[in-house]
C-alpha cells in the first residue's frame, strides 16, 4: 500500500515547451564499466557514472566486504555480480527484493556451473537467492540460448578475461537484444580486450583489461520519455544534452522509432534536438533489440491515436513487473487496449475518448511512471509512486518541472 506522500500529480505545461535537458548517464554503460573495472583490479578511470539507484547499488556492493550482497531490485546488478563473484571464486550470497527473487537466473547459473562454478540455490530452484562457493575451471566452451536476456550473455563475456583459458561462447538459436551484447563487447574493446564473433560463436582469449579512461554517455532510454513529450505536445522543441550520434546503446533506436510517432531528431554539438513533424496513423515496430523502449512507445501511441502493431517484447514479462500485463491494465484507463495476437505479436488500439483525470499504478516499476507521465497532455495524471524513478532517472520529476509541467505532491 502506497502512502499519500508517495504520489505525484502531473498536469500539462501551460505554454509551448522550449528547453534543454541534461539527462542522467546510462546505467547500462555504467554498470558494464564498473564490472570491467572490477575485473581489471580497479585500474580504469570512469567519468560521469550514472546517479541511478541501480548503479549506486553496484558501486556499493563492489566495495562491500560482507558475505551477503543485497542488490535490492537491480536485475543487471544481480546477474553481473553472480558472474563476477563466481569467476573470482568468492564465497558470496546474492539476494534482493521479493520481486527480484522471482526473476530467473537459471540459465546464467547453469552456464557458470559448466565453466566450473560451485553455486547453490537457497530458495526456489532457478531463482535468487544464490550462494557462490568456489570456482574450479572445467571448460572454456559453453552454449547459451541467444534469445534469453542479454544480461546473461554480457555477464559471461565481461568475466571471460578472468578465466584460465578465456571463453568460447556459442549463442544458440535467434540472437535477441544484439545491441546490448555489442555494447558490452565495444566497452571491453575500449579497455583493451579483443574478441572474434564468427557466426554465433564469440571467442575471447585470456587477457588483461587496460587502464583506460571512459566517459559514460547520457541515457537513451531516459531520452525516450522526452520523445514522448514532444510527440504529444502541441508545440515543443527540446535539446537533450550528452547523447552521441554513434552511440553504443541499443535504445538509440528511439530516433527512428519516434519518426513514426511524429518526432524529428537533429544532432547538435551538445546532444540532440527534438522537434515535431507529422506522424503516421498506423505503425509496425520490432522491439527485439530495444525492449526497454516498448512501454514509452506503446503509451504514447495509444494516447496519440496511432494504431500500433509490435513484436519482440517477450522479455517484458520478467522485468520489474510483468510489463505487458501492467500496460494492458493502465491503457484500459484511457479507453485504449493492448491485445496479444499470435506468434509474439501485439496490437495497440488507441483511445477515442480519454477521461479528464487518471490514476496510474506503477507496479514498483520506474518505466511505468516515466512512460505515462507525458500523457498528462491528454489528462491530468496521479502517479502512484514518484520514488520508483530513482532506479534509473532520479531527476525525472525536476526535469519535467523545468520543461513546464505542473507537478504537485
Amino acid at each position: 500500500m502506497k502512502n499519500m506522500s508517495d504520489k505525484i500529480f502531473v498536469k500539462k505545461p501551460l505554454n509551448p515547451i522550449h528547453t534543454k535537458i541534461r539527462l542522467s548517464s546510462s546505467k547500462s554503460e555504467s554498470n558494464r564499466a564498473l564490472i570491467i573495472n572490477a575485473v581489471s583490479g580497479n585500474k580504469c578511470n570512469l567519468e560521469n557514472l550514472s546517479d541511478a539507484r541501480d548503479t549506486i547499488t553496484m558501486q556499493r556492493l563492489l566495495l562491500s566486504g560482507e558475505k551477503t550482497l543485497d542488490v535490492i531490485d537491480a536485475g543487471t546488478t544481480m546477474r553481473f555480480l553472480i558472474a563476477l563473484m563466481a569467476a573470482k571464486g568468492e564465497n558470496k550470497i546474492l539476494t534482493g527484493t521479493a520481486r527480484m527473487c522471482e526473476r530467473p537466473v537459471k540459465i546464467l547459473v547453469e552456464a557458470l556451473r559448466s565453466l566450473g562454478a560451485d553455486i547453490d540455490y537457497l530458495g526456489t530452484e532457478g531463482y535468487p537467492p544464490v550462494e557462490i562457493k568456489s570456482f574450479k575451471s572445467k571448460t572454456d566452451k559453453i552454449q547459451i540460448k541467444g534469445d534469453v536476456s542479454s544480461q546473461y550473455i554480457s555477464a559471461l563475456l565481461m568475466i571471460s578475461p578472468l578465466l584460465p583459458n578465456g571463453l568460447q561462447l556459442e549463442l544458440t538459436g535467434k540472437v535477441a537484444s544484439r545491441p546490448y551484447i555489442e555494447m558490452t563487447l565495444d566497452l571491453m574493446k575500449h579497455f583493451g580486450v579483443s574478441h572474434t564473433w564468427t557466426d554465433n560463436i564469440i571467442s575471447i582469449s585470456k587477457q588483461e583489461y587496460k587502464a583506460n579512461e571512459y566517459r559514460i554517455e547520457s541515457d537513451w532510454s531516459g531520452a525516450s520519455y522526452w520523445y514522448s513529450v514532444v510527440a504529444l505536445a502541441e508545440q515543443a522543441e527540446i535539446e537533450l544534452i550528452g547523447l552521441k550520434q554513434n552511440s553504443l546503446q541499443g535504445d538509440s533506436a528511439i530516433v527512428k522509432i519516434m519518426e513514426k510517432l511524429g518526432v524529428t531528431s537533429k544532432f547538435t554539438l551538445d546532444g540532440i534536438l527534438l522537434t515535431k513533424q507529422n506522424s503516421e496513423k498506423e505503425a509496425t515496430i520490432d522491439f527485439a533489440d530495444c525492449p526497454d523502449l516498448a512501454q514509452t512507445v506503446v503509451a504514447c501511441a495509444a494516447a496519440k491515436g496511432i494504431k500500433l502493431k509490435i513484436t519482440g517484447i517477450e522479455s517484458l514479462k520478467i522485468k520489474e513487473t510483468d510489463r505487458i500485463l501492467a500496460l494492458q491494465n493502465e491503457l484500459k484507463k484511457y479507453n485504449a487496449s493492448f491485445n496479444e495476437l499470435s506468434d509474439g505479436w501485439y496490437e495497440v488500439i488507441p483511445s477515442t475518448s480519454i477521461p479528464e483525470n487518471i490514476k496510474i499504478s506503477t507496479y514498483d516499476d520506474h518505466r511505468m511512471a516515466m512512460a505515462f507521465a507525458p500523457l498528462a497532455f491528454k489528462a491530468d495524471i496521479e502517479i502512484e509512486d514518484k520514488h520508483v524513478v530513482n532506479k534509473s532517472y532520479p531527476g525525472y520529476w525536476e526535469d519535467l518541472k523545468r520543461a513546464g509541467f505542473i507537478l504537485t505532491d
